[in-house]
């Protein structure tokens, strides 16, 4: 039945996108048939994001597409979901009326309800509470091949003064451990090979259900399942990390040799601005204890420049650091003043070009580092998850242990290598951060 067609356009975060893979397979179970167009569709389905203003531009500029195609006849509803709808609840119908039905992030699980009553023109407005138990559900996994996300957790009590996830996705919440191994078995039958595990604080998982971190014994478990063979970490809190995971990290094949903590800043002052907890000394000292216990690791972070309090001083600091830590990944961001957050109300911002222009700068130096990193692996052979092949290049590409997915690098070989499978790639050329390889 022609009513019966939805597409689903997914924006933002990982945990967004597990959440997108969720209500697709509700919306399956209920009999609706998923196209891959919205054209084709009767329905559209926006997982939204509001986290930064960026964000949120692209999630409204996507509903006013979408809302283009209804008036043009093409579809008939407009279903908007997620973190910009929970953050804006009061105004998001207001503003913009080419949506039929709107859910919040404690209400992914009346997607099917939320359509029907859309298609049939009853408009619905749900949002349970952000706080509840999570529900679990099933999934249509839509990454890969040979890779996808494992979600432990919802939601953030960390509450940095900048960021409005608690408000929007609630306090932490951790899935049963058992529920958790579950998936992983069911993604490891199905061929996946690398669990990406995540969640707002991996850190911090277990605190809530079993009074005490758990991450270590879950990550244990989960090395021990059949098929998967490669598990990735995001996103650890340097402050929650302990001589028990590291030993872990260091100790299991299965466990990647990549670590992804944002650390957002080094300047003490800066820090306890973002209230942030712990020092800019005790991030020093837990990367180089990382060095030191997990040879070759590759630390990512994420850095936010411009927040106000951050002079020529404290941005010198940050530099200074980077060049003296050598990290080998970090995405910068410039300081978005969500309304809500108490960064907000700061007073003393820098002005928004001085801010690019320390996002820049830093990225120049990240771009120093990085390349002279790479560097060290023309020659070497590495293992390589084949994810297909590139018409436009010519040559099957993958990820190695040192790149997740979209934010990280690519690596280009010849050879012949089934998607979703892997692949010793001897490094043969580097070129502006992509590497060129051969199978071997």
């Amino acid at each position: 039945m022609s009513n019966n067609k939805v597409a689903l356009i997914s924006l933002g975060c990982p945990k967004n996108l597990v959440n997108s893979e969720q209500m697709l397979y509700l919306l399956c179970e209920a009999g609706m048939e998923i196209v891959p167009e919205p054209e084709d569709a009767d329905a559209v389905v926006i997982n939204t994001c509001g986290f930064i203003e960026s964000a949120k531009a692209e999630a409204i500029d996507t509903i006013i597409e979408m809302g283009e195609l209804k008036k043009e006849g093409k579809i008939k509803s407009i279903v908007a979901v997620g973190c910009l709808i929970q953050r804006y609840k009061d105004e998001i119908l207001k503003e913009l009326p080419e949506i039929d039905a709107v859910l919040g992030t404690g209400s992914y699980g009346d997607i099917v309800d939320a359509v029907k009553s859309a298609l049939k023109g009853r408009p619905v407005e749900h949002f349970k509470d952000i706080d509840q138990a999570l529900e679990e559900t099933g999934r249509i996994v839509s990454t890969g091949p040979g890779w996808a996300y494992l979600r432990i957790a919802e939601g953030c009590n960390n509450r940095c003064a900048f960021c409005v996830i608690p408000s929007i996705r609630g306090k932490y919440r951790s899935r049963k451990l058992e529920d958790i191994i579950d998936e992983a078995r069911a993604l490891a039958k199905t061929g996946t090979k690398e669990l990406i595990v995540v969640a707002q604080d991996i850190t911090r998982y277990g605190t809530d259900l079993y009074g005490k971190r758990t991450l270590a014994e879950l990550l244990k478990k989960l090395c021990g399942i059949r098929g998967i063979e490669w598990i990735r970490l995001h996103y650890l809190y340097p402050d929650e990390f302990d001589d028990e995971l590291i030993a872990v990290i260091a100790s299991e094949k299965k466990i990647l040799n990549y670590i992804d903590i944002p650390i957002q800043h080094i300047n003490d002052g800066i820090l306890k601005r973002m209230n942030r907890r712990g020092t800019g000394a005790e991030i020093r000292t837990l990367l180089k204890k990382l060095r030191e216990r997990i040879p070759g690791v590759v630390i990512r972070t994420s850095l936010i420049v411009g927040l106000p309090g951050e002079g020529e001083k404290e941005f010198e600091e940050l530099c200074a650091f980077l060049r003296e830590l050598r990290l080998e990944r970090a995405g910068v961001f410039t300081f978005s003043p969500e309304e809500g957050t108490p960064a907000a109300t700061m007073t003393d911002r820098c002005d928004e070009e001085e801010a690019k222009r320390r996002q820049e700068r830093v990225m120049e130096i990240q771009a120093e580092i990085m390349d002279a990193w790479s560097q060290g692996f023309l020659g070497k052979t590495i293992r390589v998850l084949c994810e297909g092949y590139d018409e436009e290049v010519g040559l099957q590409f993958g990820r190695s242990y040192a790149d997740s997915p979209d934010i990280d690098g690519i690596v280009f070989f010849s050879g012949d290598c089934p998607a979703g499978s892997f692949a010793d790639v001897e490094i043969t050329e580097i070129t502006d951060g992509e590497w060129f390889g051969v199978q071997v």
